[in-house]
C-alpha cells in the first residue's frame, strides 16, 4: 500500500483536490476532520480537564479554546499532547482498515505535513498549489477574512515555494478544475502501478 501525504497551504485547494483522490476511489484521511469529531467525543472530558470550561454540552467550544490557547505556546503544548496521539490513533486505525481491505493507495489530508514532519510517515507527498495572486484572492474572498489575519496564517505555514520544492507531485488547481483532476487521475494511476510492482517485488522476494 502507498501511503500519500496531501498538503497545500491556505486557499490552495488542498480539500477540494482530496474530494478528488476520493472521487476516484481513494480512501482518505482527513487530520482536521478527525480532530472535528474528537472534540465531540473522545477529547472532550481531556480537554475541559486541562482548560475548565471550554466544553458545552460534551463539545469542545472552539471558540472559548482559541481565547486561552492562541498566543500561549505553553497552553498549546499542553492542547497538542491530548490531541496530538488521538489523531494518531485515528490515522493508524485508518491505515489499518485500508490494509485489511488491501488498497493499493491511500491519502492522509495534514494541512501542516511537513512542518509537524508528517512526511516522514508517508512515502511520498502531494502539494496542491497556486500563483501568490491567485491564492490571496481567494483567501481575501472568505467571509470575515482580513490582510491581518491571513498574513498571520501564512506565517505559521512553510512557504510555497519549499513545499513545493519537497514534492513528489504538484496539483497546481489554478489551471482549472478538469487539468487538476486529470492530474489527480495519472497520480493515482502512478501510485496503483508502484504499489503493483512493490507487491511483486516482495512477493518475489
Amino acid at each position: 500500500m502507498i501511503i500519500v501525504g496531501l498538503t497545500g497551504s491556505i486557499g490552495m485547494g488542498k480539500s477540494t483536490t482530496a474530494k478528488m483522490f476520493a472521487e476516484e476511489g481513494v480512501p482518505v484521511h482527513d487530520a482536521d476532520a478527525a480532530v472535528h469529531l474528537l472534540y465531540s467525543g473522545k477529547a472532550a472530558p481531556l480537554i475541559e480537564e486541562a482548560f475548565p470550561g471550554t466544553v458545552k454540552d460534551g463539545v469542545v467550544d472552539r471558540a472559548e479554546l482559541g481565547k486561552r490557547v492562541v498566543g500561549n505556546a505553553e497552553a498549546m503544548a499542553r492542547l497538542e499532547k491530548i490531541v496530538h496521539p488521538l489523531v494518531r490513533e485515528a490515522e493508524i486505525a485508518f491505515l489499518d482498515k485500508a490494509r485489511a481491505e488491501n488498497r493499493p493507495v491511500v491519502v492522509l489530508d495534514i494541512p501542516l505535513l511537513f512542518e509537524t514532519g508528517g512526511d516522514r510517515r508517508v512515502d511520498c507527498t502531494v502539494v496542491v498549489t497556486a500563483p501568490a495572486d491567485i491564492q490571496r484572492e481567494r483567501v481575501m474572498a472568505r467571509p470575515g477574512m482580513t490582510t491581518e489575519r491571513f498574513v498571520g496564517l501564512l506565517a505559521k505555514q512553510m512557504p510555497d515555494a519549499e513545499k513545493r520544492r519537497r514534492a513528489d507531485f504538484l496539483v497546481d488547481t489554478s489551471l482549472g478544475m478538469e487539468a487538476a483532476r486529470a492530474k489527480v487521475r495519472d497520480i493515482v494511476r502512478v501510485l496503483a502501478a508502484r504499489n503493483s510492482k512493490k507487491e511483486a517485488l516482495d512477493g518475489s522476494a
